[in-house]
């Protein structure tokens, strides 16, 4: 049953990490990688001198930020609500309607918000202007990008990442709340005291791969946002990576970032995992 995945991590995962070899040479194509120059660490060098190296930082960051302490709580907070449902129809309807924009690509997702926030016809701007209100630039001002970007994440995926925390929800032993009533406590109780304890490990192990992902946001949502009017607010690594690997031809220099992204986020796995075990918490490993 584990060979599909593992013949993937091998195939996509692993093997391609031999290429990682080029960030330390001046790579060109049709030199190959044996026959390449060594360039030491210079590409890591530019890396770190680069005007652009704390704009990328800062937002990179700010937008993980907004992943970790606004989206990350909500999923938990869906699944508790959806727990207390008692009606089964409004359940699973509530539930199938949630879970279907995590099955749109970002290009509907973003091409839907760009036709209610676009100042030109856009929805919400027409009402603005229809208020007697001035129109805005939702999609070119940095502010409002960032706070497209977390609402448009929030909507996409809240519903599909409530599955873990309600199958975890449902193995919590039904004699744990039938003692935590007759002690009097009431639902809310209940939640604190029993469901929460009961889904912290699940919490803890989610984190800590959120965490690892601190400077690996993923490129297509990113990219679909971005214009020229707002990249000083919502560029990062991954739309740099692209920028300067396939559209400016600098191979070895992208793959230098690539896996600068990648080493910081083993580090922040490994501390998050010893952190959550300091703890007293099971951790990943």
């Amino acid at each position: 049953m584990i060979l599909p995945g593992l013949l993937y991590f091998i195939i996509f995962k692993y093997i391609p990490m031999g290429g990682l070899i080029i960030a330390f040479q001046d790579y060109q194509p049709f030199l190959g990688i044996l026959g390449s120059p060594w360039a030491g660490f210079k590409h890591f060098i530019r890396l770190f001198t680069e005007p652009t190296f704390f704009m990328l930082l800062t937002n990179t960051l700010f937008l993980f930020a907004l992943n970790l302490f606004i989206f990350f709580p909500i999923p938990i907070i869906l699944a508790l609500m959806l727990n207390e449902v008692r009606v089964k129809m409004f359940k699973s309807t509530v539930q199938t309607v949630i879970y279907i924009p995590h099955f749109m690509s970002w290009v509907i997702i973003v091409s839907i918000s760009y036709v209610f926030l676009t100042v030109d016809g856009g929805v919400i701007n027409e009402l603005i202007a229809k208020a007697g209100g001035e129109k805005i630039n939702f999609l070119t001002d940095g502010a409002w990008t960032r706070g497209i970007y977390i609402l448009q994440i929030i909507w996409k995926e809240m519903g599909w990442s409530t599955i873990i925390y309600l199958a975890a929800v449902t193995a919590v032993d039904p004699q744990l709340y039938e003692a935590a009533k007759m002690d009097g406590a009431n639902r809310l109780r209940q939640i604190w005291h029993v469901t929460l304890p009961a889904i912290r490990p699940v919490i803890i192990i989610l984190l800590i791969l959120k965490i690892g992902q601190t400077l690996d946001l993923g490129f297509e949502h990113v990219y679909l946002l971005l214009n020229s009017l707002n990249r000083e607010a919502v560029e990062i690594f991954d739309t740099y990576v692209y920028t300067a690997g396939l559209k400016n031809g600098q191979l070895s220099y992208s793959t230098a970032v690539g896996l600068f992204k990648g080493l910081v986020g083993l580090v922040l796995v490994i501390g998050a995992n010893k952190l959550a075990k300091k703890f007293g918490e099971d951790g990943l490993y």
